[in-house]
Parts: C-alpha cells; structure tokens; sequence
C-alpha cells in the first residue's frame, strides 16, 4: 500500500498536468445536457421524465474520452515498464489507474450533475438515487475503462476499438441508473435499481482489475 497511494498521485499530478482532457470531458457533459432541451422542448413534465436518461448517455460519453490516455501514455514514453518492473501487483497498478481517473473525471461529473438535475426540472424526491447512481455508475465506468484501455494497449486505432468495446459493456450501468432515478418508478422499483447497480459494481469491482493486470502483462511482453 506504501507505493499504492504514491501512485495514485502521480496519475492525479499527470491528469492535472493535462487539464485540458479533463476540462474536455466536463464540457462535454455540460453541453450534451443543455442541448437536449433546445431540441425536445422547454417543458417542465418532458424534461423530468427523460433527464435520468439524459444525464446518463451523457456522463457514460464523457468518461469516455480520457481514457484514451489511462495507459497510452505510460505506453509512448516507457513508463509502464517501470510500472511492470515496480513490484506492485499489475491488478492494484490498474486499481490505482481507475481511482485517479474516478477522481479527476468521475467525481467532476458528479458534482456537475446535481446543478444540471435542477436544470432538467428532476423532481427532488429523485435527486438522491439520480446521484447515488452516478457515484456507483461512474465508479463503474471507471473499472470497465481501465480494463478496456490495457486491452486495447498497443493495437492500432485503439482510440476506435476503445469505446466499441466499453459501451456495450457500460449498458446495464445506463439501464439501472436512469431507471433508479426515473419518476414514473416506485421507491421500491428505483431501490432495487440501485440494488442491481451496486452489485454489477461489486462484480467489476472483483473483475476489472485482475482483467486490467493480465493485459498489462501481456502488453508489456
């Protein structure tokens, strides 16, 4: 854990060193949300039925786009040979890639969310689930981008293969998320959403990571 932690700085430092992916993906959210309005109309009762799906799709795309650079980096200037060559396990070197990327891209969206909520007229007893689904959700999307990122590590076009592979996986992550938060559900059907969210969580959570350190082995071979 004594080079776990020091790890996970250095990719916030890198992350931060490169803002303008980060600002990118914010962005990018924020102008997909505000766009759904202009195109389906300003009101009230519409918005709130379709802005759990709306904010979904959006943050599910947005998370997509630093990703490209989770490993490619480390690729390009030989740093992951050093990773290899560090002694900490390849699962917990991927683990450390996925928190860094939550931190810098999935908490941001997180936090955006909620003023982006109020915009799309969310009624307030489906704030809380829209958020607390986001939390597992982008955590989510974290773990199955960074597997996905050491999976296509070094092959060509990696940044068209990347999403390919992701979205379809991502799927039950939007499903359970827009359903938690949906208005037209019953508390008891929006918990068991988030019930079935927190245990494909769980599951990628056990998965992701060992998945992530075979295709780093394999990468660096």
């Amino acid at each position: 854990m004594r080079a776990f932690f020091p790890l996970i700085a250095r990719e916030i430092r890198l992350a931060l060193r490169h803002g303008a992916d980060t600002t990118a993906a914010l962005l990018f959210f924020v102008v997909v949300t505000v766009l759904f309005p202009l195109a389906v109309g300003p009101e009230p009762a519409a918005l709130a039925r379709m802005a759990p799906g709306i904010v979904w799709v959006g943050a599910l795309l947005a998370a997509l786009l630093p990703l490209e650079r989770l490993f490619g980096a480390d690729y390009e200037d030989g740093s992951l040979d050093l990773l290899l060559l560090s002694g900490l396990p390849l699962a917990m070197v991927a683990l450390a890639k996925t928190a860094a990327h939550w931190l810098t891209t999935g908490l941001p969206l997180l936090v955006i969310a909620l003023p982006i909520a109020v915009m799309l007229h969310v009624p307030a007893f489906s704030i809380f689930p829209l958020l607390a689904g986001l939390l597992l959700g982008t955590l989510t999307l974290s773990l199955l981008g960074t597997a996905g990122g050491a999976i296509v590590l070094g092959a060509r076009r990696a940044a068209v293969l990347l999403p390919i592979l992701v979205l379809p996986l991502a799927t039950p992550v939007v499903i359970f998320g827009a359903a938690a938060a949906d208005p037209s559900q019953s508390a008891a059907g929006r918990t068991q959403s988030l019930l079935l969210e927190a245990a494909f969580f769980a599951f990628c959570a056990t998965v992701c990571p060992i998945a992530a350190g075979s295709a780093l082995r394999a990468a660096g071979e």
